[in-house]
């Protein structure tokens, strides 16, 4: 029978055939599948996660973590379901009103999957009252904006102001090249990350 360390590595090379292969075996040995998720996947996630913040991996090692990890997280949502699991918490991502940069977002939308969470990805361009629909919708944890130009920032202050006003409770972390702790100090946002894996950490930190 297969053990969670042989799925771990698997998934951090990133091999998603491989990864599937070892959840079947899984399942039909009558592993539980929050075991399966909790025990293999997310913390082979979180690993990446944390090699990823040292710079002992980069974006690509990442990227192929995380469809590895989706291949098998696909097979495990029935029985998830069936067994009354649920998510950390729900959280919404999106680059922010006139930027269309993505990369970072999806490295954080990958690592908050990692972490547990359902997110709903909003996209790049997103208008501020999208991000306020969306958060009302999904009953939404926490909202992550992101920008990567200086020419963008404001439009973060700007969905921060709209989802305050909407009195919207989730917890709304920023981030992207030219953001800085005290920038999300000075627009009233709830945190600051400066790369992914943070990102994630700090996302659990308020709503665990």
């Amino acid at each position: 029978m297969p053990d969670y360390d042989t799925l771990k590595v698997a998934m951090k090379s990133g091999k998603a055939v491989e990864v599937k292969r070892l959840v079947e075996l899984l399942l039909a040995e009558g592993a539980p599948a929050k075991d399966i998720l909790n025990m293999g996947l997310l913390e082979a996630m979180n690993e990446v996660g944390q090699r990823f913040k040292k710079n002992e991996v980069f974006v690509p090692e990442v990227l192929v973590a995380a469809r590895a990890m989706k291949a098998g997280t696909e097979l495990l949502k029935p029985h998830l379901i069936k067994a009354g699991v649920t998510t950390v918490a729900t959280a919404i991502m999106g680059t922010v009103r006139g930027d269309l940069h993505d990369i970072g977002k999806n490295l954080v939308v990958m690592m908050l999957e990692g972490a547990g969470f359902q997110v709903i990805d909003a996209g790049v361009d997103v208008a501020p009252e999208k991000f306020v629909d969306l958060a009302k919708q999904h009953n939404a944890k926490v909202i992550g904006l992101s920008a990567l130009l200086t020419t963008t920032m404001p439009s973060i202050k700007i969905a921060v102001d709209a989802i305050r006003a909407a009195g919207v409770s989730a917890k709304i972390i920023v981030g992207g090249a030219p953001v800085t702790q005290a920038y999300c100090d000075l627009i009233g946002a709830d945190g600051y990350s400066q790369d992914a894996a943070s990102a994630a950490q700090l996302a659990k930190s308020f709503v665990v």
